[in-house]
């Protein structure tokens, strides 16, 4: 063995040591510097940013002197002093990133990171083209916008490329293929949010040296490459949230054995999960959610030897069993939930010790918790809306280092919580909707780190314990439909420093009217819903932070007093006093003086004053059903980001102000029921966004504006009992989106088939233009255009035609459902449709003056529920072609002068329940069987020609009437829904029809609760 001398290893690693010395001392050049400073300067810092962790040009020089090379983020080369990299990742960094950037001088950098920042939607430029010595480039999430530009893929030198974005951005690549053509060396990309709107460039599958895909959410459509599947060294793919990407996956082989981490998530696979999953013993993380899989789980997923993560929710016709005895992999997080799993929760559950959340929401289990979760130690646990039933099993105590609990929407049941004291970490327990009974639980004090609490819809009741106001770091606390006893003390309310949510739904409390100052309150939500208050608590007027009020469907009497948002004035954005006793405003003031106010609902009270201008910013206003009445001033229209306006049902008079179609992001416009009069002079410009306009029922005259084509997404239009005069409107049927049509008893007159040469009312469904004046043949191309009225559409669930705008109301979207209504004539009585079933699909042209023949082709309209041709001048026979309308529930055809018979085929619709042909000259037979013995001898009377039962007269043939013929066959499973209704639900006697009455409120409250806790789960599986 050689061995150097002792002084001569002390001199190598003496003069070894002076080499980066020597190098450090190498200063940046003054051009560099002067470049970084520049671009300092050219930006502001946002420390409020979600994004924000460090301002890193903080530390630089104010200017520009000193070595840039020790600035925070900057690298230099040791030998040249050339700054190679800059990393200003999460900086705070706030402005306009400029197309002549000085960030393009520093030619020598290979290593540029400028993630989580706020670049105000600026292009990314040209210029970063010029860095041809980049190897890894990054600008996720910092708010570019635009096309990426082309010059980004001439840096050949590229290993890591990072421009996903956030999906509220517009950031998009119009070919794909072109922008990696040239980035062959790439070992990991990332577009994810990326608008690529393409299909996967097959040429990826020559990356071989490619580690890392990111294409989530990115609108990929077509087929998925499967040889990239065959990639040798890929580790990480995820194309989750491509809706329109199919995966075929491949067989017999997949290929690359180093892959980790695979997140198909929210693809088209549609298919079994391959059993060659299981060959991939390097996975991870496995995400299969909401893949439309169908078939059973291979269980020996189960057995990856790496497997941390699997989630397969969302797969409702996915089944899973758990293996046994032995799961095998190490996993840390499951997630089962939507899936088609039953049974009881086996035992064995609780062998898995790495385990740290297990969700398996809105699943099927049933029976009882397993004691032998206890041994699970540290954990998530969300098993909500199953079927469990029992007590939750005391051992649960053992679960120290639980975090979240959830349990909601269960069966479980016992009058006891008192193990949760033992769960000193516990930050979210939620056990909402179950059968939990006794005194309220009181076993709260040691939880000092919840965040949380939800005990809402359970058989409780008494006082809320003291231990409650003990929880100085609780947040949200949730107590719906419990039964408190006495008033609750707002002093006690405000120890809890730090809540910010506070739900009381269908609770009856009170407050003590003596309380402390809430200035120093955090609580932002403030939910009083439907618990019989008679006035406004007093502490509303004392907080500061205050963002939502929702005070509806309580008992308020009298004036809306200005003091309860004297300290919340500029925070306000969400109210909501509706289903209330309220008459005015203090003082008669109608100003609002909340600047920032997007969400204002005072429907359904008895406000008697003029109609008050919202405030500027605000979205959604609604004030209908009231006692409103002067006329609508034009400063209406100031509101410039209205989306919903409701103004029905007041007393309100004039004109309507024209410039309200020119509001651009209105939907939603409803000012029936008042007695507006004049002409409908709006003018609706190119691109407006209306979906809904309801006119009806006032006092409007002239003729419909023809700019009301503008509106190309409009769905509903109802300008039905009001004194308009003009022609059919033809030009409607450039609205490809229209579904309803009422023009009803108003002044129209003239024929329809003249004026419409290709008319396109494709999508169609409730067409009302009775009593009025048009003449002429029946509207037959017209009828022929609703293409939507030729397919019957199946439903297992009551649905209503409505619109769900996205109103942005606070630090959230809230989601408002705004139902579409109509008064239709149905069955001879006018009904008020407060929410229109969407399978009802009616035709209603009575009371006009039409002549000539019931056309053939509206037996081609299979999913009419009502056709009503009565009062009209029409001539010849009943098309046999009407037994073609299967599930028709109501035909009304009298006081015409129809000749022949009643074509025996109509006796095969079993689900007509009304029929009136009375006022004819019809003759012979009246069928016989199913619905037709049902029906009264005023449905056939004045049509001398006519014989059977159940009129007196007597065939000459006897009443042995032939039965319907049997080539007409009914769908046993289609519902009688015509006339399902969310107040009352009208039962025929033929078969198939339901009898019973629906409860609103009731209904809505479960739905909603349903829809917030769904949405929730949505948005805590997209985080993980």
């Amino acid at each position: 063995m050689v061995t150097l001398p002792l002084y001569l290893l002390l001199s190598l690693i003496f003069l070894l040591s002076l080499f980066p010395t020597r190098f450090a001392e190498v200063p940046c050049h003054a051009d560099e510097s002067s470049a970084l400073m520049e671009f300092k300067r050219s930006f502001k810092t946002n420390k409020t940013d979600w994004r924000c962790i460090h301002p890193k040009v903080h530390s630089w020089s104010r200017d520009g002197s000193g070595d840039c090379c020790s600035w925070d983020g900057v690298k230099c080369d040791e030998v040249t002093g050339r700054v190679i990299a800059l990393d200003l990742s999460s900086s705070c960094l706030l402005g306009i990133m400029s197309p002549n950037t000085t960030l393009f001088r520093l030619v020598h950098m290979e290593s540029l990171n400028l993630a989580f920042n706020n670049f105000n939607f600026s292009p990314i430029p040209y210029g970063f083209g010029n860095l041809s010595r980049l190897q890894y480039l990054n600008l996720s999430s910092s708010d570019f916008s635009g096309e990426i530009p082309h010059a980004i893929s001439q840096l050949s030198e590229l290993i890591s490329l990072d421009l996903s974005c956030n999906w509220s951005v517009p950031l998009h690549l119009p070919n794909m293929g072109d922008f990696v053509h040239n980035l062959t060396g790439l070992k990991e990309l990332d577009l994810s949010y990326v608008n690529l709107s393409s299909r996967l460039p097959p040429i990826l599958a020559n990356f071989s040296s490619l580690t890392s895909l990111g294409l989530r959410f990115s609108r990929l459509n077509g087929d998925f490459p499967v040889s990239i599947f065959q990639l040798p060294n890929l580790e990480v793919l995820r194309v989750d949230g491509n809706s329109n990407l199919s995966v075929f996956f491949p067989k017999p082989y997949w290929g690359s054995p180093m892959l980790k981490e695979l997140d198909l998530s929210s693809v088209n696979l549609s298919s079994p999960i391959p059993p060659m999953l299981v060959n991939f013993s390097s996975l991870t993380w496995l995400g299969l959610s909401y893949c439309g899989l169908n078939g059973d789980f291979p269980v020996s997923i189960f057995q990856l030897p790496n497997l941390e993560v699997l989630r397969v929710d969302g797969n409702s016709n996915l089944s899973v069993f758990f293996p046994k005895p032995h799961w095998g992999s190490p996993l840390k997080f499951l997630d089962l939930s939507w899936t088609n799993i039953s049974g009881e929760i086996p035992t064995l559950i609780g062998n898995l010790s790495l385990l740290n959340e297990l969700i398996a929401w809105s699943c099927y289990f049933s029976g009882s918790l397993p004691s032998s979760m206890g041994n699970l130690s540290h954990l998530t646990l969300d098993l909500s809306e199953n079927n469990l039933q029992g007590q939750i099993p005391f051992s649960f105590a053992n679960l120290t280092q639980l975090l979240v609990l959830q349990l909601s929407y269960n069966n479980l049941s016992g009058d006891t919580l008192e193990w949760v004291v033992n769960l000193t970490n516990l930050i979210d327990l939620d056990i909402l909707g179950n059968r939990l009974s006794g005194g309220f639980p009181s076993s709260f004090e040691n939880l000092k780190q919840l965040q949380q609490l939800d005990l809402s819809l359970n058989d409780w009741h008494g006082d809320i314990p003291s231990t409650l106001w003990n929880l100085k770091d609780l947040e949200r606390l949730s107590l719906d439909s419990l039964n408190l006893n006495g008033a609750l003390d707002a002093n006690d309310l405000f120890k809890l420093k730090s809540l910010e949510e506070l739900y009381f739904f269908d609770s009856h409390i009170s407050f003590a009217k003596t309380f402390i100052n809430a200035t120093s309150s955090k609580l932002a939500q403030l939910y009083l819903v439907s618990c019989n208050l008679t006035e406004f608590p007093q502490f509303i007027g004392y907080l500061s932070e205050l963002v939502e009020l929702d005070l509806s469907h309580n008992k308020i009497r009298g004036t809306i007093p200005r003091r309860m948002w004297n300290n919340s004035r500029e925070s306000l954005n969400y109210i909501d006093l509706s289903g209330n006793l309220l008459t005015s405003f203090e003082n008669n003031q109608t100003d609002l003086l909340l600047p920032n106010l997007r969400y204002l609902d005072l429907s359904s009270n008895l406000l008697q004053t003029i109609l008050p201008i919202p405030p500027p910013l605000v979205i959604l206003y609604d004030i209908s059903d009231n006692v409103l009445f002067g006329e609508v001033s034009t400063s209406i229209c100031e509101v410039r980001y209205l989306v919903m306006l409701d103004l029905s049902n007041n007393t309100l008079n004039g004109t309507i102000p024209p410039c309200l179609g020119s509001i651009g992001p209105l939907e939603f416009l409803n000012l029936a029921r008042n007695k507006f009069d004049g002409i409908i002079s709006c003018v609706y410009p190119n691109g407006c966004a209306l979906r809904m306009i309801d006119l009806s029922e006032n006092q409007l005259r002239g003729t419909v504006p023809r700019s009301l084509a503008n509106c190309g997404m409009l769905e509903y239009l109802n300008l039905g009992d009001n004194q308009i005069n003009d022609t059919f409107p033809f030009w409607l049927s450039e609205l490809a989106s229209l579904k309803v049509i009422a023009l009803q008893s108003n002044m129209f007159h003239g024929p329809i088939e003249d004026s419409l040469s290709r008319p396109n009312f494709t999508s169609l469904q409730i067409m009302d233009l009775s009593n009025n004046s048009f003449n002429g043949e029946l509207p037959s191309k017209l009828l022929k255009s609703c293409h939507a009225m030729k397919v019957i559409v199946n439903q297992n669930r009551l649905a209503y035609l409505s619109i769900y705008p996205l109103v942005n109301a606070s630090l959230a979207q809230f989601v408002r459902s705004m139902t579409y209504a109509m008064t239709l004539m149905n069955k001879g009585i006018k009904r008020e449709y407060s929410k229109i079933p969407d399978v009802l699909v009616g035709i209603d042209l009575s009371k006009n003056k039409f002549e000539g023949f019931i056309p053939e082709l509206i037996g081609d309209l299979k999913s009419l529920r009502m056709l009503n041709l009565s009062n009209n001048c029409l001539n010849g026979t009943i098309p046999p072609s009407l037994a073609n309308l299967t599930i028709l529930e109501s035909l009304d055809l009298s006081w015409n002068n129809l000749v022949g018979e009643i074509p025996q085929q109509l006796a095969g619709l079993t689900f007509l329940s009304d029929f009136d042909i009375s006022h004819n000259h019809l003759s012979g037979p009246i069928p016989r069987g199913t619905q037709f013995d049902t029906f009264k001898r005023s449905s056939f009377v004045k049509n001398d020609g006519l014989c059977g039962s159940p009129l007196p007269n007597k065939c000459t043939n006897g009443d042995n009437v032939p039965p319907p013929p049997s080539s007409f066959k009914v769908d046993n499973e289609e519902k009688c829904l015509f006339d399902l209704d969310w107040r009352i639900v009208v039962g025929g006697a033929g078969g198939g029809f339901l009898v019973g009455i629906v409860l609103e409120n009731l209904i809505i409250d479960k739905k909603s609760r349903w829809f917030l806790h769904y949405s929730k789960k949505m948005a805590e599986g997209w985080k993980r």
